[in-house]
């Protein structure tokens, strides 16, 4: 009789020990798709509050600038906003060397 309760402790303890593994993977199952569902119904919100916020941060960034051009041209007038370059190059840029052609 004796071998026979240490075989059933032997059973209840591996059930006990498969109930607590499969109790185990359901929450986490339950956890992932949980906040897989949460996030997809709170991802267009969230998207929302950044872009409100990136664009007032851009918009304070280019609202203290002036436009260049902002005065009224007439048609046909040209104007150049470019300083030329006036550097200019030395004469002696390097040695020349004197060659022959050799056939």
């Amino acid at each position: 009789m004796l071998g026979f309760c240490s075989t059933i402790c032997i059973f209840e303890s591996y059930y006990n020990d498969m109930i607590t593994l499969f109790k185990t993977i359901s929450i986490i199952l339950l956890v992932y798709y949980g906040l897989k569902i949460i996030l997809k119904l709170a991802a267009p919100y969230i998207m929302k509050y950044f872009s409100k916020k990136l664009a007032a941060r851009f918009g304070a960034d280019f609202s203290n600038t002036t436009a260049p051009n902002t005065s009224q041209k007439k048609e046909g007038e040209i104007t150049i906003d470019k300083v030329p370059n006036t550097k200019k190059a030395s004469k002696t840029v390097g040695q020349y060397v004197d060659y022959e052609e050799i056939e």
